[in-house]
């Protein structure tokens, strides 16, 4: 079963190998806005050269994708037949111990940030942890300083006391942008009912991944295996707060794994050696919007999947981000 592809589609995670070829799949892919992790354990200095080489990037392909710090920018991207890239962090690390350089972020264009990333940062604790502290007193500023600016909060990689505070604390309603249901990958990398019941009850969103490593059956999970995820996932949030946060890493080299995992606080060898394969019905953004098989299949109505492929974080990014 095929369907036309939903007039919006959103991917809510990608870190991949950025080139003018990924972009131009992105927009032969129909790609309307993505999520692009800036950094990982990189301090204030290095995400601005970052930052720097990200307005290279839209300079050189601004036939192609466009900068986007609202929903407004969605519907320019739309209207233009570009691509609106959405620019965020996977570790507070940049903010260093100053609050105030959340706002310098923000308005460099940064709009979404992980409180933590696997470890324990001055925010709160990540999943692998042995025990989870929760919100650091900092942890608490920095949300409300998120709130006050409009930044989203992301808590993928968090614990779960960690997901659950920030999620009351926060005034705002938060996002876990990739992340599948725990009970169908035995990793708790993927997030506890617990989790999924308190993004609900806040109106905030799931964005379900499509990494290897999060699926029920790893690069085996079959495109109906998917669908049937996504179908349990729904009866938790329901499908106007799921959406897709595929973690894509194309064409990133295999030595960026140690660095994701590893940065600089260990010399320990903690990581894989490479990336692993990907399923075979997801490796570009060309099969983003053949996503929808799955999804029908698994019994979603057309409306529920365009919600899931885009116009759940449609709704969020409009609702969260202050028009510019």
């Amino acid at each position: 079963m095929t369907a036309d592809a939903p007039q919006v589609l959103i991917d809510g995670l990608q870190y991949c190998n950025w080139s003018r070829e990924i972009f131009e799949e992105m927009r032969q892919g129909g790609l309307t806005a993505v999520h692009a992790t800036v950094g990982y354990h990189e301090g204030f200095r290095e995400t601005v050269r970052h930052l720097v080489d990200w307005r290279t990037r839209f300079r050189d392909n601004e036939d192609l994708i466009l900068l986007a710090r609202d929903a407004g920018d969605i519907e320019r991207a739309q209207a233009s037949n570009r691509t609106a890239i959405f620019l965020g962090l996977q570790n507070p690390m940049p903010i260093e111990d100053d609050i105030g350089l959340i706002e310098m972020l923000f308005d460099l264009g940064i709009r979404f940030m992980q409180l933590t990333y696997n470890n324990q940062s001055l925010l709160g604790c990540g999943w692998m942890e042995e025990e989870d502290s929760g919100i650091t007193r900092m942890g608490r500023e920095a949300i409300a300083e998120m709130n006050r600016l409009g930044m989203i909060i992301d808590l993928s990689h968090a614990g779960e006391r960690t997901a659950l505070e920030a999620i009351s604390l926060s005034q705002k309603p938060v996002v876990v942008s990739h992340a599948n249901p725990r009970w169908l990958r035995d990793s708790n990398r993927n997030v506890p009912r617990t989790v999924m019941q308190a993004l609900r009850d806040k109106d905030g969103l799931l964005g379900l991944s499509l990494y290897p490593l999060h699926l029920p059956n790893g690069a085996e999970t079959t495109l109906n295996q998917f669908g049937r995820m996504a179908a349990e996932a729904s009866e938790i949030m329901g499908a106007e707060r799921l959406g897709i946060g595929s973690d894509l890493c194309q064409g990133q080299p295999d030595g960026v794994v140690r660095w994701m995992r590893e940065g600089r606080w260990t010399r320990q060898v903690q990581a894989m050696a490479s990336f692993p394969p990907q399923p075979s019905w997801f490796g570009s953004n060309l099969d983003f919007a053949g996503l929808a098989e799955g999804l029908l299949s698994a019994g979603f109505g057309k409306a529920e999947t365009a919600s899931v492929l885009g116009a759940a974080w449609h709704r969020f990014i409009r609702t969260s981000l202050p028009a510019g």
